[in-house]
């Protein structure tokens, strides 16, 4: 955690990657980077490093007939740092168009009834939302669309929404995979010869000014909404 007072708030950076040095992980360091410069404190969490359970339990599963339930000491921990933030941003890989389990696992633990949703004035009212997903298709591969529409459905419509947040936006980066990745007219998934050198080097540089786009952006609205 980066400790830096500022008019702009606290910005909670969750990474969904088991390996510190992941791309996903280098595109969350290089996203704080951009929002530290840009005036927030930054509340760095990445779920594998800290060892987060995204298993429910009877102690965090949701009590319809009480809002107000203490869940465990974990989850409220967790509460906390949402309830402390302005923006939240998360980076994660794709999987199956979707989060990784640990993500989910912590949205289902943490997001919980009381605190995301179950009151008429959301708790998490007013707070924004950056979704950064890293995917190994190609950017000209047919089914990106379709994945792009699927996570804005489930992650801004579905979660941000539903929970208050003001804000939600999904920023998809594609050609995140070494080999490109393609599926064919015929639905057959090819993976292409592995790009190296200065190629992936230019990969890796596009990717970044992508992630970096989407997070101006971002705060640039987050900056005029305030």
């Amino acid at each position: 955690m980066t400790q830096h007072d500022s008019h702009a708030g606290t910005a909670l950076v969750v990474v969904a990657h088991h390996r510190a040095d992941s791309l996903t992980a280098h595109t969350a360091r290089r996203a704080a980077v951009r929002l530290e410069a840009a005036g927030y404190r930054i509340d760095l969490l990445d779920l594998h490093a800290e060892g987060f359970d995204p298993r429910m339990n009877t102690s965090d599963q949701p009590d319809w007939s009480n809002r107000e339930k203490a869940y465990s000491g974990e989850v409220h921990a967790h509460m906390q740092r949402i309830l402390d933030a302005d923006v939240v941003v998360a980076v994660f890989p794709v999987y199956w168009q979707n989060v990784p389990a640990i993500l989910k696992g912590w949205i289902d633990r943490v997001w919980n009834y009381g605190l995301a949703y179950g009151r008429s004035k959301p708790r998490l009212a007013g707070k924004r939302m950056l979704w950064l997903g890293l995917a190994g298709a190609t950017a000209d591969d047919p089914i990106v669309e379709g994945m792009q529409t699927a996570l804005e459905a489930n992650l801004s419509e579905g979660i941000a929404y539903y929970c208050g947040f003001s804000h939600s936006a999904v920023g998809l980066l594609t050609d995140a995979e070494e080999r490109p990745q393609r599926v064919d007219t015929e639905g057959n998934l090819r993976v292409g010869e592995a790009v190296t050198g200065a190629e992936r080097e230019a990969q890796y540089a596009d990717l970044d000014r992508r992630a970096r786009e989407f997070v101006e952006r971002f705060v640039a609205g987050a900056l005029v909404a305030a």
